[in-house]
């Protein structure tokens, strides 16, 4: 028997629910790529990329997934040999430097962990280190996640700027802001950051397809020289003035128009009520596990607090299966959590809280949550969802 007949929740880090408003908008013919209305499209959501990425630099729209917009970023600003420096947190940020090292660039890694942000004072040591050995550094970039979505972590990529700026490198400073772009904060310019790339399909809550890449002065100064662009990447080409350069091609019609929905409807509700509502939300989540975790076989996989961040959090199942608990949560109930991955792959599940979410979604997952590890006789202290109602009780006022 099972309760799971109705709407299903999907509680994964990406893809995200899709607002129906953005299905809607997507739901009409095609349009001629060539003309007005569609070159308007374009500016605009070019204009309001760039608005959250808050940069006065160039922003980048590919027909792609985050791994494209990795090779868009590293092809636009490196050169077969180059150096650079990987930021250990978790699993992204690696794949991101072993992208680069296929394409015969050197990669160095700062190692961290999975269980905690990157530390800046290491940061600024190693390239301090790395100037005293070669004059002005031989760093030619440094790459970072915002949040890892295989960790949960939350790296604080203004205090990475600064240990940059501390050091006297010169490296670039490139992100990865696929789980964070749309969720909370990011600063590009005042931050210092070069390069930000991210993907339409978590935050900005648009179907897997597209792809965007923000670049710096500095960057793009950089990029005149860069060895390893090619046509489809490159920025360049992309600058160009006919309408079908700025997609190296035709258009993507309708995963623009479910763009600009989706645009429309984080800038009407505001950016900051925005970042407030998944910060509300996390902590409500946090709640429930931090009460759960009472029962010794579940814990937080991030150490720190305040380390942990908005969009996801990774749930460890010590001595239990988190796929059984997974599927309970599914063919049972009809909500769909996310699994553990890399070295949390068999120990931990995790609960995505990003993109087109609210209380009831974020209280439906976490009620299920409960139900399923009572029904596994899984040890859990009592009082998760109660914990997240008390906290949104308090936090949002009559």
């Amino acid at each position: 028997m099972s309760v799971r007949a109705g709407r299903e929740f999907l509680a994964i880090p990406g893809p995200t629910t899709v607002p129906d408003e953005v299905l809607r908008a997507m739901h009409r013919p095609a349009v001629d790529i060539y003309a007005g209305p569609l070159l308007a499209l374009t500016d605009s959501l070019l204009r309001d990329v760039a608005r959250i990425f808050n940069t006065r630099g160039r922003s980048y729209i590919y027909i792609s997934n985050g791994h494209g917009a990795w090779e868009a970023a590293l092809t636009n600003v490196l050169s077969k040999g180059d150096r650079i420096l990987v930021l250990e947190s978790g699993r992204f940020a690696i794949g991101w430097g072993d992208a680069a090292r296929r394409m015969g660039v050197e990669v160095e890694v700062l190692k961290g962990d999975m269980r905690r942000a990157v530390r800046p004072a290491e940061v600024e040591a190693r390239l301090k280190a790395d100037r005293k050995a070669d004059g002005g550094g031989t760093f030619k970039a440094i790459l970072v996640t915002q949040i890892d979505t295989a960790s949960g972590v939350v790296n604080d990529i203004a205090a990475i700027g600064q240990a940059i700026r501390a050091a006297g490198h010169d490296a670039l400073l490139m992100v990865d802001a696929v789980a964070s772009l749309g969720c909370m904060p990011f600063d590009m310019d005042e931050w210092g950051v070069d390069v930000a790339m991210s993907g339409s399909q978590k935050g900005l809550m648009t179907p897997p397809g597209l792809a965007f890449v923000a670049a710096s002065d500095r960057a793009r100064e950089v990029h005149r020289k860069a060895g390893l662009r090619t046509p489809y990447w490159d920025w360049t080409e992309r600058e160009g003035d006919l309408h079908y350069q700025k997609y190296a091609g035709t258009p993507p019609e309708h995963l623009l128009f479910g763009l600009r929905q989706a645009l429309d409807l984080l800038l009407t509700e505001g950016l900051e009520n925005v970042f407030r509502r998944h910060y509300l939300l996390a902590e409500a989540v946090r709640r429930a596990v931090g009460a759960w975790a009472e029962g010794q076989a579940i814990g937080f996989n991030i150490i720190e607090p305040s380390e942990r961040c908005n969009t996801v959090t990774a749930v460890l199942l010590n001595g239990h299966d988190p796929e059984a608990l997974r599927a309970y949560c599914d063919q049972k109930c009809g909500v769909i959590l996310g699994h553990g991955i890399g070295e949390l792959s068999g120990k931990a599940f995790r609960v995505a809280h990003m993109g087109h979410v609210n209380a009831p979604m974020i209280m439906g997952t976490l009620s299920v949550i409960e139900i399923a590890l009572g029904a596994l006789g899984v040890p859990h202290g009592k009082g998760g969802a109660q914990a997240a109602i008390d906290w949104l009780s308090a936090e949002v006022k009559a």
